[in-house]
């Protein structure tokens, strides 16, 4: 079994030699045979999505299916080789440029805005999203690494591509409804959806670009997002994922993106706004995500499926807060040992999932991989004094 340090230098080794592309879990409709603009009905798509996520056998080689570079994942990336840089570890040369390269090259076409959608079409339970369509999460991801990149190279076209990204949301993807919601659009434009950690993840990214470029974002709308979600946080400290009917799950990694955005917005606007949320759902975070025995659980009430993307936000969570409860690093450093033990490939990847019996051992890039570079070069960055 490899140490943390000698898993993030084997596995950022494991994604270069891939290019940097992979398979999705959710990528089935990237079969020439599952073509969501030809014959095959809706039911068929989100059956063959879900078989093929959940298979511990990986059969998308018999279904042609592509391995392809994603946004979302260059992202993860690019904040990893930026929280690298000068550590000794790897050799980050030329890669922030590369992979801010490549998100330019995949912005989605014929947009007035910068703006990102996945390398897969994808069936949802009403709409079917056509590969490349611009949407809230991907958006956010991408525009979030560049102002980490903008932070870092004080590059303009870094903030101007992110300022353009900030429009798309503040302006196209707001609504607000009744009993004083307000919201963002996900995944399209148009859909009256309240998922938290998409509208908390958009404000937090809207305050940071306005931080670095005035009046450029819609602050108001941020706020207004920020404040409904927030209020819909549970009396225990949970969040279910949205206000739907069929939302009402609480799950480890969404739940970690709430409190990392409600952190950010509390830091960008150098207040105590929403100092309550973060300690009461901290709280709740840390009483049912983590095993004794530093497995990472998927939902608050079930262990299993122990998923590497729990595993990776178990690990950035607990060192978002490190500064505020001193056994935070410990517990970051118990999720990465246990991940190590049980989910390690010695072919330099992690595995997708452990199951009550077996595993999945197929390699995602995006969902796998690209999360826990970014866990292991976080820790990383932690273990030298630094915040990532």
């Amino acid at each position: 079994m490899p140490t943390p340090k000698d898993a993030l230098s084997v596995l950022f080794n494991y994604c270069r030699d891939q290019n940097w592309a992979g398979h999705d879990p959710y990528d089935a409709l990237n079969s020439p045979f599952l073509n969501p603009q030809g014959w095959t009905p809706k039911l068929l798509r989100l059956a063959a999505t879900q078989v093929m996520k959940r298979s511990p056998l990986d059969v998308r080689w018999l279904l042609r299916v592509p391995k392809t570079q994603n946004a979302k994942a260059f992202a993860l990336n690019l904040r990893s080789v930026l929280a690298l840089e000068d550590l000794g570890i790897v050799d980050t040369t030329g890669l922030a440029d590369y992979f801010v390269a490549g998100l330019e090259q995949m912005r989605a076409p014929g947009e007035k805005y910068w703006n990102w959608g996945y390398s897969f079409p994808w069936q949802t339970r009403t709409v079917c999203v056509q590969r490349g369509t611009p949407n809230l999460v991907c958006t956010t991801f991408v525009a979030d690494a560049l102002m980490t990149a903008w932070d870092k190279r004080h590059d303009q076209k870094l903030l101007d591509m992110a300022v353009s990204a900030g429009r798309y949301i503040g302006e196209t993807l707001y609504f607000e409804g009744a009993n004083r919601v307000a919201s963002f659009s996900y995944p399209s434009p148009g859909l009256s959806s309240t998922i938290h950690n998409a509208n908390l993840l958009a404000a937090a990214l809207l305050l940071r670009i306005e931080m670095a470029a005035p009046g450029t974002q819609a602050v108001e709308r941020a706020l207004k997002a920020a404040h409904y979600s927030a209020s819909c946080q549970r009396a225990d400290g949970s969040w279910a994922y949205g206000e739907g009917a069929k939302q009402q799950w609480v799950d480890n990694f969404h739940t970690g993106y709430n409190l990392s955005a409600l952190r950010a917005i509390d830091a960008v606007r150098g207040g105590r706004e929403f100092a309550a949320r973060i300690d009461s759902g901290f709280a709740f975070y840390r009483a049912h995500f983590l095993r004794a025995d530093g497995a990472a659980r998927y939902f608050h009430d079930n262990t299993y499926p122990i998923d590497i993307h729990c595993v990776a936000q178990t690990i950035l969570t607990f060192l978002e807060f490190a500064d505020v409860d001193p056994d935070a690093a410990r517990q970051a450093e118990l999720a990465c040992q246990w991940a190590l033990e049980n989910m390690w490939d010695e072919r330099g990847y992690f595995h997708y999932r452990k199951l009550r019996v077996g595993s999945i051992k197929t390699s995602y890039m995006r969902w796998s991989q690209a999360w826990m570079l970014l866990a292991l070069s976080t820790l990383a960055a932690h273990r030298a004094g630094r915040r990532a």
